[in-house]
């Protein structure tokens, strides 16, 4: 990559769809469709859109619909936001002595992309009884408000 990369600085808002052949760092905003071979966000960073990136890692916000092979994680992710990922990395440090992990309305899927109907039917051919239940049912109700993590189906 020659050390190229494309930048948009701190102080600067950038709206609309962003392609880049080199890596592509935010210290701004930006809003809209970005893809890049690698993204990186900074503490004064924020992405909200729809992102396609083989690399992401984000010290900032992110908000929208993410998809990466690698993401590493240690700033803040909004509500209603999608990351799909083959590999992810969570870095927690507190600022006060006291961490926080929130999961509100938010969705992480980690792994294949076979969809959960195609898992549901191959798990019914196997016809082993199984404690899981099916991928298609609906997640748990939580009263707490902590989040639930049930394991993927079995291939």
């Amino acid at each position: 990559m020659n050390g190229r990369k494309t930048l948009v600085e701190e102080g600067t808002q950038f709206k609309g769809s962003l392609t880049s052949d080199c890596p592509i760092e935010v210290k701004g905003r930006v809003e809209g469709d970005l893809t890049a071979p690698a993204l990186s966000v900074s503490t004064s960073g924020a992405v909200h859109g729809k992102v396609k990136v083989a690399e992401m890692k984000s010290q900032g916000e992110l908000a929208g619909e993410f998809d990466a092979d690698l993401v590493q994680l240690s700033g803040t992710v909004k509500d209603n936001t999608v990351i799909r990922a083959k590999s992810l990395e969570v870095k927690l440090a507190p600022a006060n002595g006291k961490m926080q992990v929130v999961f509100g309305e938010c969705e992480l899927e980690v792994g294949s992309e076979q969809p959960a109907k195609e898992v549901a039917k191959e798990v019914a051919k196997e016809k082993t009884p199984s404690a899981r239940p099916p991928a298609d049912a609906a997640p748990p109700t939580e009263t707490n408000g902590s989040p639930s993590v049930r394991p993927p189906p079995a291939t």
